[in-house]
């Protein structure tokens, strides 16, 4: 598995195809939510990707303080069907954790997460820091890594 980070303006055409693909494939079909995936913050975001032999495999974007939330922000973190069960989530959010550290300090990190997903966030640090609430019909919490 390699791993690259990039700006919007970095990411080439199939880079970007493969993203959105991706996200596409998970958060929109897979789990039959339509909703509006390319909400403007993509632009300013980091974007974190796990390529293998197959492809893109594991994503997210990464945020500065004070785009998406107060703190430090991951989101959009996914990994593909044919991927699952390598344990490739777990590092994909180890190495994004380690990204937001190297690029903005050892500081919070808050993510909206979904609730079926929250004991694998608590194995990562995270902490639930807000009552479960919906986005998009599904059942979510806002969590801290401090």
């Amino acid at each position: 598995m390699s791993w690259s980070i990039k700006t919007f303006a970095e990411l080439n055409n199939e880079e970007l195809y493969a993203i959105l693909r991706l996200r596409s494939e998970v958060f929109v079909v897979e789990q039959q939510c339509a909703y509006l995936d390319m909400d403007n913050y993509d632009q300013r975001a980091l974007h974190l990707q796990g390529v293998n032999e197959e492809g893109l495999v594991a994503y997210t974007r990464l945020f500065a303080p004070g785009i998406k939330f107060d703190m430090a922000s991951i989101g959009r973190v996914v990994s593909s069907p044919s991927a699952r069960g390598k344990g490739f989530g777990r590092k994909l959010m180890e190495v994004s954790i380690a990204a937001v550290e190297e690029k903005w300090g050892k500081i919070p990190i808050k993510i909206g997460a979904q609730l079926y997903l929250q004991k694998f966030y608590e194995s990562l640090g995270f902490v639930q820091s807000s009552e479960m609430y919906l986005e998009d019909d599904i059942p979510h919490i806002e969590m801290i890594r401090a």
